[in-house]
């Protein structure tokens, strides 16, 4: 597929719904990324990384607070870890590296040296271009469609494209 400048970053696969019910996207590591790669995956370069920022729609606007919203976001958590565990493992089998984000801390999940967080609103800012709003003392971010009913999370790899859309299919296929 060939890859498209957004606003001087490269896409390099537009956004993709799963059965999951995840939206995600496919992003070449961008240069201003590289050196929080690098401390949180230690060993691991950063050519070829590739960046898979997931969205799922929340049934409840998640900027709001009480148990209806924490129950929302145990299950989107669920969900995304579900899909991203599965994926990585299928990488895992053809031999690429694989991660992703628990999205609670912003910490890598399989990777434990690392301890660099991960910014998921950053990153959506940055790699989609969503726009940003304060809430409170926090920074949200705001889907195109969804606006603040979002719950973001973050997957990245090594793999050749070819290889991650494969581990996806598979993934999906097995539902």
């Amino acid at each position: 597929m060939a890859s498209e400048q957004r606003m001087g970053r490269t896409q390099i696969l537009q956004v993709t719904e799963t059965v999951f019910g995840l939206e995600y996207s496919v992003h070449d590591c961008p240069k201003r990324y590289k050196d929080d790669m690098v401390a949180m995956f230690p060993g691991i370069t950063t050519t070829g990384m590739l960046i898979i920022p997931t969205c799922q729609n929340s049934e409840v606007d998640l900027v709001r607070v009480g148990e209806e919203v924490e129950i929302e976001k145990d299950r989107l958590l669920e969900r995304f870890c579900d899909w991203a565990k599965a994926v990585c493992e299928k990488l895992d089998k053809k031999g690429f590296w694989s991660d992703y984000l628990d999205p609670c801390s912003g910490l890598p999940v399989r990777t434990r040296e690392g301890q660099v967080v991960y910014s998921e609103v950053d990153a959506l800012s940055t790699l989609l271009g969503f726009a940003t709003a304060n809430a409170g003392c926090c920074k949200v971010v705001l889907h195109p469609k969804w606006g603040s009913s979002i719950y973001p999370a973050t997957m990245f790899t090594k793999a050749p494209l070819e290889e991650l859309q494969m581990a996806i299919q598979e993934v999906a296929s097995e539902q």
